[in-house]
């Protein structure tokens, strides 16, 4: 009972530790932290160094205190988004890209083992004998493999437990063959050898989607950053034009009317919703391309957030200097 016990531990001891909790939960906290920060700003109780808006403050827009706080606001509600998004999005990034590394030199460890099965040996001694050699990020998945068999796992229980720590459809379909050959007792050499080449083949396939996606997602960014220079030109070109001309109505009108014209007065306003429009277009547009890109990747809407986050990052720049 004590030695059962004990191999259990050994074996959870190997069991690979999964950290999304604590990267989710560390951007959950800069979110309620930003987002309070961001309703402070918005009922104008406390004004924050820093992004205080678009952009620096340009007395001549005449901007009340209500639309000062609205800026305020969209910037660190826009940069609440961001902290939720970017730790688990390049946390779930540099996961995938370990496990493609891993898989990537899986079919070079099939092979190795299959050669070593052709000798006579047993699957568990096969993996054993295999852990000697050199396979990048998956050494360290074999090595433990090995020790595990080496405590009295059998083998195949050491293949399903590598299966849960990588978690993959590719690494899941390939444990379950090698699984099911070697309980039904036939030639697990030529299965792995087999398996191998398979596998060999449908990374090569992926590869050429990749190179074809990227070029897709290339094309995502270019529109974006296209959208965010169109706004800076019509805030650069169109929106001083119309304030200009808002002056000048005002001082034409002003003293053959009495009073100002009631284009000219509202005329501030209209210009600051626009820029409230193009400043939540840019961030729908960052956030759902981001989403799109991520789909284009891998078919996983996850996978997208690191790309959102680099888009929601330039649109707060980029507003600041429009």
């Amino acid at each position: 009972m004590v030695s059962k016990e004990l191999q259990a531990a050994k074996v959870k001891l190997y069991e690979k530790k999964d950290r999304t909790r604590i990267v989710v939960t560390f951007g959950v906290v800069f979110f309620v932290v930003l987002l309070l920060i961001a309703l402070l700003n918005l009922i104008d109780s406390v004004q924050l160094p820093g992004p205080g808006g678009f952009r620096p403050v340009d007395p001549a827009e005449k901007l009340t205190s209500q639309q000062l706080a609205l800026q305020r606001f969209l910037t660190w509600m826009t940069l609440a988004v961001v902290a939720l998004i970017g730790p688990y999005g390049f946390f779930l990034g540099k996961k995938q890209r370990d496990i493609k590394a891993i898989e990537r030199r899986l079919p070079d460890f099939l092979r190795d083992v299959a050669e070593a099965g052709r000798f006579g040996m047993t699957l568990a001694d096969a993996i054993v004998v295999s852990s000697s050699g050199r396979y990048g990020r998956l050494t360290p998945e074999i090595k433990k493999m090995a020790a595990q068999i080496s405590w009295g796992v059998p083998a195949t229980e050491a293949l399903r437990l590598f299966s849960e720590r990588v978690k993959t459809p590719m690494v899941g379909r390939i444990v379950s063959i090698i699984v099911k050959s070697s309980d039904a007792g036939g030639d697990v050499a030529d299965v792995l050898t087999m398996v191998s080449h398979d596998t060999k083949e449908a990374q090569l396939t992926e590869d050429e989607r990749k190179i074809t996606m990227s070029t897709y997602i290339a094309v995502i960014y270019i529109s974006f950053l296209v959208f965010i220079v169109t706004i800076w030109i019509l805030n650069a070109t169109f929106l001083p034009k119309m304030r200009e001309a808002s002056e000048s109505l005002g001082g034409g009108t002003s003293s053959a009317l009495g009073g100002q014209s009631p284009i000219a007065e509202n005329l501030p306003s209209v210009i600051f919703n626009i820029k409230v429009a193009f400043f939540i277009a840019v961030f729908v547009h960052g956030l759902g391309d981001g989403i799109l890109a991520g789909v284009l990747d891998n078919g996983k809407i996850p996978n997208g957030l690191k790309h959102s986050f680099l888009m929601l990052l330039i649109a707060v720049v980029g507003f600041q200097f429009i």
